[in-house]
């Protein structure tokens, strides 16, 4: 008998521990976000892990690859577009919860060049591009920043001498890459992915007027586990505290 109750309280402990360990693993929120806001969202996710029962799971990539993810069933709670184009796409499909779209963070087009290049007072409006070989961009198929150094090069009427300088690349980090290692002589950018970058430097900022607003929408997948949490953690993320880490890496 004495045997019998020791099993038996063994089985509970094993019971009870189970339990407990259950109650307290986090959920997973899934996000995924435009590859330019990493360095921020990480920084922001390990804020708001403190503080939350929720554990962030970050999926990076340019925006069009995230949103075709997302239209073929990939499981996301959470996405941040670099551009509106790619969420009004998601919104058209019925993938978006109804009313959760908000602009989260706006963006700034630059052109960048080597840490150590020469060039000095380079202005877009006025710049003869045809004097670098090599110009390296966001695929503007979907890389919201190629699309928008496609639009600012077709206000000028430079793009179409310019296609065959053009090296592009699969998203902004890409970008960078080419351009730091010296593999391409100029590049677009964003603001916040230059400053992110120390092998480059900004030659020039390009004014809005150029091209379409840079905002960065983001908003709740419908169907979702997890929805209720996923837009808890989108209005934390148009906060003070959480703006303030975004300004931090050349975001407004």
């Amino acid at each position: 008998m004495k045997k019998r109750l020791i099993i038996v309280a063994f089985i509970i402990g094993i019971m009870i521990t189970g339990c407990s360990k259950e109650r307290n693993e986090k959920l997973t929120l899934t996000i995924s976000a435009a590859i330019s806001l990493t360095e921020a969202l990480e920084e922001i996710k390990e804020i708001y892990e403190q503080d939350s029962d929720l554990s962030l799971s970050f999926n990076f990539a340019g925006s069009g690859t995230l949103a075709q993810q997302i239209q073929q069933g990939a499981p996301v709670d959470l996405f941040i577009s670099a551009n509106s184009d790619w969420m009004d796409f998601l919104e058209e499909e019925g993938l978006i919860s109804k009313g959760s779209r908000e602009i989260v963070v706006k963006n700034q087009l630059v052109i960048i060049g080597q840490k150590d290049t020469k060039i000095e007072g380079f202005d877009f409006a006025s710049a003869n591009f045809n004097s670098f070989p090599t110009i390296a961009l966001g695929n503007p198929d979907s890389v919201p920043a190629g699309k928008y150094a496609e639009e600012a090069l077709r206000s000028l009427n430079k793009w179409t001498s310019l296609e065959e300088r053009i090296v592009f690349a699969k998203d902004v980090r890409q970008v960078l890459t080419y351009v730091g290692t010296g593999n391409a002589d100029l590049g677009f950018v964003y603001k916040s992915d230059a400053l992110s970058e120390d092998k480059v430097k900004i030659l020039a900022k390009i004014d809005d007027n150029y091209h379409e607003p840079i905002v960065y929408p983001g908003a709740v997948i419908s169907g979702g586990q997890f929805e209720k949490e996923a837009q808890d953690f989108l209005r934390f993320l148009l906060l003070e505290e959480a703006q303030s880490i975004f300004g931090k890496y050349g975001f407004h």
